[in-house]
């Protein structure tokens, strides 16, 4: 993982975007962590629109506390309608 400082970040912001591609870029202030520059190109907006969402996330893991049932069972289900 790369750093960098956000003086050095003003000057040379191509350089880490190129950077964040390969691998992800800590920006410190003062010499402490402030940020993290990631590399997204060839994504898709509406991907990283989802993946940075907590509220997104929120309702990922509440689904995946609930009850599910098999593959199987849902063909099943389907069927008898």
């Amino acid at each position: 993982m790369r750093s960098v400082t956000v003086r050095d970040l003003q000057q040379t912001v191509r350089k880490c975007v190129d950077a964040s591609q390969k691998d992800r870029v800590v920006i410190t202030r003062h010499g402490r962590p402030a940020a993290v520059l990631v590399g997204v190109e060839g994504k898709d907006w509406e991907d990283l629109v989802y993946q940075t969402n907590p509220a997104f996330w929120r309702m990922i893991e509440k689904r995946r506390k609930e009850k599910s049932i098999s593959l199987s069972e849902y063909r099943r289900r389907q069927k008898k309608k």
